[in-house]
């Protein structure tokens, strides 16, 4: 009810400015914009865990064997030539499995942000809030990522992060330049009884229309300070479109984390994925995605196994525009681990995961 309300509240308060705005001129760029993005889904897990949970490491699409909403929200952008905000609620399980540590209101902000450009030469720009991850090149946000379901890849880094950036575009776009300072790994509020700033930077080179090519990193502690333990870690990928049709994707993330407190010794995981797209007509495509994600020590995915986790996936799903603001799309993958980490029926493990997914999305 509260959510129905804070949503409600939004859009009225956004729907009277934006007609005020309307009303003063008809020839100026209205600064004020309002979207909306929603996406339901059903998945089908083999194994039937009698749950109704994916694995723990599943942040987006996580519930199994029933009719879900994965991510729902209503943003309200404000852009001029030196300012800038956005205001996203948002409601659905990714946001349920992403924010279940952050109290109160703060389990519905989606985004919240406001910007100032700060050289009148330049396109540099400071920026301070709750944004979407610096890492990655996948987001929360369906429609925008060329799989159906995120990779393990994305599941098991930052999709959100609160904090300050100054970021730097160079004329043309090629160049994008960010050096942040967050509250932590993935959080709105920084853990209790951490006082210690994490960091991280973002490079990204966009030298024609078909090539991207990105650099970014994290480095700080998420534990309080009396366990603290430093962790570094590094994403890495490229994206080249070949043609109108053909596309091709590919990470890599390593990170490493002190063992103990001020050790020298550290434990290390890395994850790599590989995604072809391919678009058979205007309205139809297919892709195609192989990873391999491994922690041993489980810092990222605890499983409680000797080997920790150590697992290969691979799907591929079939995209329908429908309309140009809806698309339906259809996923098949399996997750393939060496060691039995994937609950089965009640009290069992398996050491496979085979799930189907079909999801419709809209946006306006």
């Amino acid at each position: 009810m509260k959510q129905s309300i804070i949503i409600a509240a939004l859009f009225t308060a956004c729907t009277g400015t934006l007609r005020a705005q309307e009303a003063t001129t008809n020839t100026e760029s209205k600064p004020l914009r309002l979207n909306a993005y929603a996406e339901a889904y059903y998945q089908y897990d083999m194994n039937n865990p009698m749950s109704n949970a994916r694995p723990g490491f599943v942040y987006s699409h996580n519930r199994n064997n029933e009719v879900s909403l994965n991510l729902a929200y209503l943003k309200a952008n404000y852009s001029t030539a030196k300012t800038r905000a956005n205001l996203a609620l948002a409601v659905g399980s990714y946001m349920n499995a992403n924010y279940a540590a952050e109290p109160g209101v703060l389990k519905n902000i989606y985004e919240g942000n406001i910007g100032l450009k700060i050289s009148k030469k330049h396109d540099l720009w400071i920026d301070a809030g709750i944004f979407s991850s610096h890492l990655g090149f996948e987001s929360a946000v369906g429609k925008d990522n060329w799989t159906l379901t995120r990779s393990l890849f994305a599941d098991n880094s930052p999709y959100f992060e609160t904090g300050a950036k100054i970021t730097y575009t160079s004329p043309g776009g090629k160049w994008l330049l960010s050096g942040l300072v967050l509250n932590g790994w993935q959080r709105i509020q920084r853990v209790d009884g951490n006082t210690t700033p994490a960091f991280g930077h973002q490079l990204s080179y966009k030298p024609n229309e078909k090539l991207t090519l990105n650099s970014s990193s994290f480095i700080g502690n998420d534990k309080p300070d009396s366990l603290r333990q430093m962790r570094y870690f590094h994403n890495l990928y490229a994206v080249y479109q070949v043609n109108a049709k053909f596309g091709i994707t590919a990470g890599f993330d390593i990170g490493a984390e002190q063992k103990t407190k001020s050790s020298s010794t550290y434990n290390t995981w890395y994850t790599t994925v590989l995604i072809a797209k391919y678009k058979l007509t205007h309205q139809f495509s297919l892709t195609a995605r192989g990873e391999y994600y491994r922690d041993r020590a489980g810092v990222i995915i605890a499983t409680g196994t000797a080997n920790g986790c150590s697992t290969f996936g691979y799907s591929l799903n079939a995209d329908y525009a429908i309309l140009p603001n809806v698309v339906w799309r259809t996923e098949v993958k399996q997750l393939s681990s060496k060691e039995a980490i994937f609950r089965q029926g009640n009290d069992a493990f398996s050491s496979n995961s085979i799930s189907t997914t079909t999801a419709l999305a809209i946006s306006f």
